[in-house]
């Protein structure tokens, strides 16, 4: 599937320099920041520095070298806060939501890592 990625959207407009953040980390393919409206005691976004819609669209169409340094991003981030359940942090919740029915907000892939509380569940036991 085609997508169009708005260069206008807050997260392109935060790589470009246009908009601050709270950076939280840096790589070459990668920007984690802390969210605005924070639903947890830690909540970053991890953004690819790549014009990528959402996670399917990353996943078919980046680079290794983006997969590789987006993910690790994403590992430093839990490890620097001590998130890590395998390393004593009591864990965390990584969150990318995508189109309509996943409520995406901004057009532009992230991931949320919340943390620092228990979340409960996400979704109602059936």
């Amino acid at each position: 599937m085609a997508y169009n990625y708005d260069p206008q959207n807050i997260f392109a407009r935060i790589l470009r320099g246009e908009i601050p953040c709270s950076k939280v980390h840096e790589t070459p393919h990668a920007l984690a920041f802390n969210d605005i409206r924070p639903q947890a005691p830690h909540h970053v976004l991890v953004i690819p520095k790549g014009s990528y819609v959402n996670a399917d669209h990353f996943a078919l169409e980046a680079t290794d070298a983006e997969i590789v340094d987006f993910t690790r991003c994403i590992g430093h981030i839990c490890k620097s806060l001590g998130l890590q359940p395998g390393a004593g942090g009591q864990g965390y919740r990584l969150i990318a939501n995508s189109g309509e029915d996943g409520v995406q907000e901004v057009p532009h892939y992230h991931v949320h890592i919340l943390g620092g509380r228990v979340l409960g569940r996400m979704l109602q036991k059936n």
